[in-house]
């Protein structure tokens, strides 16, 4: 099941930021509109009453003189807006009847009061200011246009809302820029934790002036300190112990072999007892000898030689000095594969992988060798096995593990320990998967492989 990936720190802050001053903005873009619709409503309301008294006070003095419709028509009426004077005999002069404003306004003027009020007349908005004219018994009604207030408020109201979207897109950037400054160290903490995974043990945080931060630096570096000593006091016990097994050893190895050339001697119950006690030296001989070779790679004590390496013809060669000489080796190219690599390690690691086949799985079923498309060659030994179980897959590299079905072999537990080691070196990785044949497939992929095109005859046994 598709499972989507939750979104970064950094990114949760920055939206969080964005979507506070994205409110803030729509909140103070709200009571800013509501607060100037209200003034400029306001003005237009007291602006149009006393216009509107003026030209009424007009008229009253133009039924004095009897020349109300030669003032109606000489009124200032503003832009967008109208007028009306309920006298008969005005009706040809107006643009609209009296019934376009809103009854309660026609009503308040009629039982002899003024009023306002806003109203809409063909999709328009209007202030209606409705006066009773006491002398002649008449209303006089003026509709004042709000189309100027209503592009006003839209002007306004447009600049708000850019203005908090821009104040968003400002806490955005500003979220993300705190959430970086915040995280920064603990960036750190992650880096040089890494590097210390990685096995730069010396890897140590940076001091800093920041009281808060100091604590976490000198808690995290005392800890790598304790961590290193300890790692350091394992590896030299390691090494001291192995170095100090050799004398011994070589001493019971010495024992064993002038036992084996009396053998004839010996009776048969006391033949098996030395055929075990030999095959235990030669074990642990080769196990002290591995560790000793882990002891140094991990002190760095071995050193590298890299050189071009014709791949195919130096596995031809390591495979033949195998306990399986007859291996099939394929090697997955058009050309000889030239890699730039350390021979001695590249033949440890190929050796091992053959030998642990034969030792645990029944013995390899093939090698095969390969060019990445970005380069890196890959070294492929499949066995015969029954495979590596899941939970076995990781920790199989690891010093005196075994799979489940190796068990009860024999074997010193460090050849895969030892592969690993030797592919980190030269900076690639191993991994187990399943072979296509059945039973187990161990990979080493190792980086840079350089092809050529040289011709040269392919080793005897590779196809």
């Amino acid at each position: 099941m598709f499972r989507l990936r939750s979104p970064r720190l950094t990114s949760r802050v920055a939206a969080f930021f964005g979507i506070i001053g994205l409110l803030a903005g729509l909140g103070l873009t709200t009571a800013a509109y509501s607060v100037a619709r209200d003034s400029l409503v306001d003005q237009r309301v007291t602006t149009a009453r006393s216009v509107a008294f003026d030209h009424a006070l007009e008229l009253r003095d133009a039924f004095a003189r009897n020349t109300v419709a030669q003032t109606f028509q000489q009124l200032d009426i503003g832009s967008g807006g109208f007028a009306v004077l309920t006298q008969p005999s005005l009706t040809s002069l107006l643009q609209y009847p009296a019934s376009a404003f809103p009854d309660s306004l026609r009503d308040t003027v009629t039982a002899g009061d003024s009023g306002q009020q806003l109203f809409e007349l063909e999709g328009e908005k209007y202030i209606g200011i409705g006066i009773h004219i006491e002398a002649s018994n008449s209303g006089y009604f003026e509709a004042f246009s709000l189309s100027a207030t209503e592009r006003t408020l839209a002007v306004l109201v447009t600049a708000l809302l850019i203005g908090s979207a821009l104040a968003a897109l400002l806490a955005v950037f500003f979220g993300f820029s705190t959430s970086r400054g915040l995280l920064r160290p603990l960036t750190r903490v992650a880096t040089t934790a890494g590097d210390i995974a990685g096995g730069s043990l010396d890897a140590r945080l940076e001091p800093t002036d920041d009281p808060e931060l100091s604590r976490l630096v000198v808690a995290f570096n005392n800890m790598a300190d304790a961590v290193q000593s300890r790692i350091e006091r394992e590896e030299r016990f390691a090494s001291e112990v192995s170095h100090e097994l050799r004398s011994p050893l070589t001493a019971m190895t010495a024992a064993a072999e002038l036992l084996a050339s009396r053998r004839g001697e010996l009776s048969e119950r006391s033949q098996q007892a030395l055929d075990l006690l030999i095959a235990q030296v030669r074990r642990f001989d080769a196990m002290v000898i591995d560790l000793l070779e882990l002891s140094r790679l991990e002190a760095g004590a071995i050193d590298g030689h890299l050189e071009e390496v014709d791949v195919g013809k130096l596995a031809s060669q390591i495979i033949a000095r195998s306990s399986t000489p007859s291996t099939r080796l394929s090697l997955k190219s058009n050309a000889p594969i030239i890699a730039v690599t350390d021979r001695v390690r590249f033949e440890r690691i190929l050796s091992n992988l053959v030998e642990n086949a034969h030792i645990h799985a029944g013995g390899a079923t093939g090698v095969s060798i390969s060019i990445q498309r970005i380069g890196d060659i890959v070294i492929a030994v499949d066995d015969a096995g029954r495979g590596v179980d899941e939970p076995d897959r990781v920790r199989i590299f690891e010093r005196f593990t075994r799979g489940s079905a190796a068990r009860a072999r024999e074997g010193t537990g460090l050849g895969l320990a030892l592969v690993a080691e030797h592919a980190a070196a030269l900076g690639g990785w191993a991994y187990v998967d399943d072979s296509p044949s059945g039973g187990a497939r161990f990979v080493v992929v190792l980086p840079k492989a350089k092809p050529t095109l040289i011709d040269h005859d392919m080793p005897t046994g590779v196809s």
